[in-house]
């Protein structure tokens, strides 16, 4: 039972731990110099917790219904510290109007350097996402990718921040399964396709664009890819165009020009996974 006093305290006004705790919500320099974020949402912080992510404290609800009990299971049997929120204070840190959540995860941020990270399978996919602008985007690619047996993500430029809680939620949790790594241009991505080449351990560098020189499915994916996801609005940059060592199209019908950046990364995922047979999932 969670005891006031101990590792817990209660907040029922706007006092400044709650306003940092409202910054992190819409104000990416806040968030990124605390080095602190939101985690809303129950499938979101059960896969923080299993993936062992470092969180600062728990919000949760005091007032209102009791509390489910997989929300007093957590108060219960977690170290984190606790902090008990009034309803109206918590729903606003929830961004919900009807119900207020039972829990809220005062996260750490946590980052990779792709020039040091290794995959760790021996034909491994990652997915670059260049210069998404929608932090729902980017969280929406991230679950694909995680989906789909990606092993990381790879978000390039002046970009979205995946620890936008925008991000985190349209991630539904994959935030906390897959590494995402940020990096300024193609030039840091180049490098990481070099030193996994000089390895033993060689990749190719796919993009996808409407104007593909080859279908998505008449294009090899059984070895080691790069998947570059262009930015929703202008696509691929020049940049990423160069680097490419083939670009590829998703045949489409009706009105539509083209997919929207998400789903051309998911329709070009699911390809990969399809070519590979891996057991992603099993039929009952």
């Amino acid at each position: 039972m969670i005891v006031e006093g101990a590792r817990s305290r209660r907040v029922s006004a706007r006092n400044a731990g709650f306003q940092q705790w409202q910054s992190y919500l819409h104000n990416r320099s806040k968030r990124t110099k605390a080095g602190r974020f939101l985690v809303q949402g129950v499938r979101p912080i059960k896969i923080a917790f299993d993936n062992d992510w470092p969180l600062e404290s728990l919000l949760y609800r005091v007032g209102g219904p009791h509390l489910s009990d997989w929300a007093r299971g957590v108060l219960d049997t977690t170290t984190i510290p606790t902090i008990g929120l009034v309803p109206d204070l918590i729903a606003e840190l929830g961004e919900k109007t009807s119900t207020a959540p039972e829990l809220i995860a005062v996260a750490k941020t946590r980052s990779t350097d792709l020039a040091t990270w290794t995959p760790t399978g021996h034909a491994p996919v990652v997915v670059v996402f260049d210069r998404p602008t929608s932090p729902g985007n980017l969280g929406t690619l991230i679950r694909s990718a995680n989906a789909f047996g990606a092993e990381a993500v790879v978000v390039c430029g002046h970009a979205a921040d995946q620890f936008d809680p925008q991000c985190v939620r349209a991630s539904t949790g994959s935030l906390f399964a897959i590494p995402v790594l940020r990096v300024s241009d193609a030039r840091d991505v180049i490098a990481f396709r070099d030193r996994m080449h000089a390895g033993g351990v060689p990749m190719s560098i796919v993009g996808t664009d409407e104007d593909g020189s080859s279908a998505v499915y008449d294009h090899d994916f059984t070895g080691g890819t790069i998947l570059v996801i262009g930015n929703e609005s202008r696509g691929m940059s020049a940049a990423w165009r160069e680097a490419c060592d083939v670009v590829v199209n998703i045949p489409i019908g009706g009105a539509a020009s083209s997919l929207g950046a998400p789903s051309a990364g998911a329709v070009s995922l699911y390809e990969i996974a399809r070519q590979r047979r891996e057991p992603l999932w099993r039929l009952e």
